[in-house]
């Protein structure tokens, strides 16, 4: 079992950067792939990147293909999403998810096992 906590999350001007982090305790974490998904109010779970470390596997969703950069340090069970170029429709609640089975339907969130809490995200125009 692997537990999750997101932090980096806050309020930024459309434009600006943030880093989100992704800590992670419980054993084994270098072999879970991490994916990162966010939820706006009143809209359904989004995909936004996946990492497989075990396998070299990185994959985005087009919408922040160019923009977020997902890594992982497995030195300190952190995986961390940098997002770039922050607009006010990336408002939303971000969670990390950890996949113990590797699913290649890596934008399903429902594949995930473990989930963080959410950090909240708020780009002002």
């Amino acid at each position: 079992q692997v537990q999750l906590v997101e932090s980096g999350g806050g309020l930024v001007q459309a434009g600006g950067s943030l880093r989100l982090s992704c800590a992670a305790s419980g054993r084994l974490f270098s072999s879970y792939a991490i994916g990162w998904f966010r939820q706006a109010p009143g809209k359904d779970r989004e995909f936004l990147a996946h990492t497989n470390w075990s396998v070299g596997r990185t994959s985005y969703a087009d919408s922040v293909k160019g923009r977020f950069t997902i890594s992982r340090d497995n030195d300190k069970n952190t995986v961390y999403l940098q997002m770039n170029s922050l607009t006010p429709e990336d408002t939303a609640v971000y969670y990390c998810a950890a996949d113990q089975t590797w699913t290649m339907e890596v934008w399903d969130h429902s594949k995930y096992d473990y989930w963080g809490q959410g950090t909240q995200v708020t780009v002002s125009s």
